[in-house]
């Protein structure tokens, strides 16, 4: 019989937020494919966890997935984690998704920590309907190109943002979209945790005086909510 590819959500910060299904799978699954094997190995550390480990990373990730499918075939069982939250959602993990399916793999979801689903129930915007958009282009020209197919939306739009890149792409997103409301919500789960709410020019006011570290979702308005 063929093993189960198991897609494991993993802490966005808080080591309490891990589930118990979570842990017992991570037990005892013959692998586990990481995104960062010296990331993951200190949270298996932490819950006395001793499965062996493999490295599964954006470089690696299209070269690696046909190992992993033949450990399936051969009837292992293999969880695929990122460094934090849900695989394959912003992270690595849908090459191998994409060729177990191919395969007739069984592929088992095990939920748990997403800073999506974190941002948009706590940020106190609609949520009734909402786009994730993940990360916009890193240049100019071509992440601007990408909010005006975006801005006619008029539901709630999540972005993930890099803390380097957070005042130019906020002030992009102004540019084109106008002047929403949205919630900058920053280290998710962790110590420093913080929601930074209002429209987007008093947001970048405020990253102007406080330059952002860490982690950063930023949950905007749609199109029929302009400030």
């Amino acid at each position: 019989m063929h093993g189960t590819l198991y897609i494991v959500a993993t802490p966005i910060g808080n080591l309490e937020d891990i589930t118990l299904r979570a842990i017992r799978i991570l037990k005892e699954v013959d692998l586990i494919a990481a995104e960062d094997t010296r990331h993951t190995r200190k949270l298996l550390s932490h819950f006395d966890i001793h499965t062996p480990l493999t490295s599964f990373f954006q470089g690696n990730e299209r070269d690696k997935a046909g190992r992993l499918i033949g450990a399936l075939k051969q009837g292992k069982n293999v969880a695929l984690v990122s460094n934090a939250g849900t695989p394959c959602i912003s992270d690595p993990g849908y090459p191998l998704l994409v060729q177990a399916v191919k395969e007739g793999l069984t592929i088992c979801p095990v939920p748990g920590p997403s800073a999506l689903a974190s941002a948009v129930s706590a940020a106190g915007l609609p949520t009734d309907r909402f786009t994730f958009v993940g990360f916009l282009p890193d240049k100019t020209g071509k992440r601007k190109n990408a909010l005006e197919k975006l801005k006619g939306i008029d539901h709630t739009l999540v972005f993930y943002i890099s803390p380097w890149k957070a005042e130019a792409s906020l002030e992009d997103i102004r540019e084109v979209m106008g002047n929403r409301a949205a919630v900058l919500c920053r280290e998710l789960t962790k110590v420093h945790e913080e929601f930074i709410r209002g429209a987007l020019s008093e947001i970048i006011f405020h990253l102007e005086k406080h330059p952002p570290k860490g982690e950063i979702t930023l949950v905007v308005s749609g199109l029929r909510s302009k400030v």
